[in-house]
């Protein structure tokens, strides 16, 4: 019984860790491709050694996030490893390969975070969320919410409401990131910023988004994902004293700043969810966002880029006094193993 899992950039790096240790649990032979989407060590290897997975059988080194030459290379995985079902988590360009590698060899296909949409056409992940979705064989569901929405679109895959992998890690793994990573500055003195997206990485929104940092009145910590800091150099972007630009951070040093931080600003999916399970108010840099219950509850704010609103929405961001317990309890990446277990034994 075997899963062919493909990852390629680094909140699939963390999802899979509890994932991967719930498959090998049940009894699941897991082969892992890495695409290297992400090849900065920063942002993919160093994850193995911190997080303890097993190293990837395949590691495709592909440094593109071209589909068309991912899927090529996956492709010939599938052919030779015949697994039982392809795993792939998300909605970047190496979750839409594996996607479609798995559809073009006949394997059946899972998709973890199936079922969420931002209503926001113009992002490149929303119609890799609409494909990968509509291929599916079993499409594994955050919330309710999700699983409606492809009840709407008619997919015929098998949906499973399971809970958010990201929740089982960030429980996992954040006091562990605190331990080992203790902070140098003052708990809710400071805030954390990432940017990466690829439409806030290029001006005019990335000049927007670094002078809204400039604004706020708080120190703040950026690390920089390589392609935010080599656009910022190319244009000429500067920061504010008070903002400080740090490499890329491993997992876990992320989670130990962005846990103790006041505040985290960010256009990553993750991190909004992450900054909620933090109990930190979250300040989001795009128009919309697939996470839209921590925007109803008042924990998380869409300010686009607009500098005063980005500067504005930091001074104001507080926790909501009620903190509802939002996309799972812990325990998604069990009920994901147990489905695909049964499913694969069952054939």
């Amino acid at each position: 019984m075997k899963v062919v899992t493909v990852v390629g950039n680094r909140p699939q790096f963390v999802k899979s860790a509890p994932l991967s240790f719930a498959l090998r649990s049940t009894g699941l032979d897991e082969v892992v491709i890495h695409t290297g989407q992400h090849y900065d060590r920063e942002l993919s290897s160093v994850f193995y050694d911190e997080l303890g997975i097993p190293e990837p059988l395949y590691r495709l080194d592909l440094h593109t996030a071209d589909p068309v030459v991912m899927e090529e290379r996956i492709r010939p995985v599938l052919e030779r490893e015949r697994p039982d079902v392809v795993l792939v988590y998300g909605d970047t360009n190496s979750t839409l390969a594996g996607a479609r590698a798995a559809a073009t060899t006949g394997v059946a296909l899972a998709h973890v975070e199936a079922g969420l949409r931002s209503g926001d056409l113009t992002m490149p992940e929303e119609h890799t969320r609409i494909e990968v979705d509509s291929i599916s064989t079993h499409l594994f569901c955050p919330d309710e919410r999700s699983a409606e929405t492809l009840r709407s679109e008619g997919v015929s895959g098998e949906l499973h409401v399971v809970g958010d992998v990201m929740a089982d890690a960030s429980m996992r793994f954040a006091p562990a990131a605190r331990e080992r990573h203790p902070t140098p500055y003052e708990p809710g003195s400071y805030v954390v910023a990432t940017i990466h997206r690829q439409a806030n990485v290029f001006q005019p929104r990335l000049g927007h988004i670094v002078d809204g940092l400039n604004r706020i009145s708080d120190p703040v910590l950026f690390p920089a994902h390589p392609r935010t800091r080599s656009n910022m150099e190319g244009h000429g972007l500067s920061l504010d004293s008070h903002v400080r630009l740090l490499g890329p951070l491993g997992y876990l040093e992320l989670a130990s700043l962005a846990s103790q931080a006041r505040v985290v600003v960010t256009d990553s999916g993750g991190l909004q969810k992450e900054a909620y399970w933090y109990g930190v108010p979250c300040v989001t840099v795009r128009p919309s966002t697939e996470w839209v219950d921590t925007v109803e509850v008042g924990a998380n704010v869409l300010v686009d880029a607009d500098p005063d609103s980005i500067a504005r929405a930091v001074a104001d961001a507080r926790m909501p006094a009620e903190r509802p317990v939002l996309y799972g309890d812990g325990h998604a990446s069990e009920r994901i193993a147990a489905v695909l277990h049964a499913t694969i034994r069952g054939r």
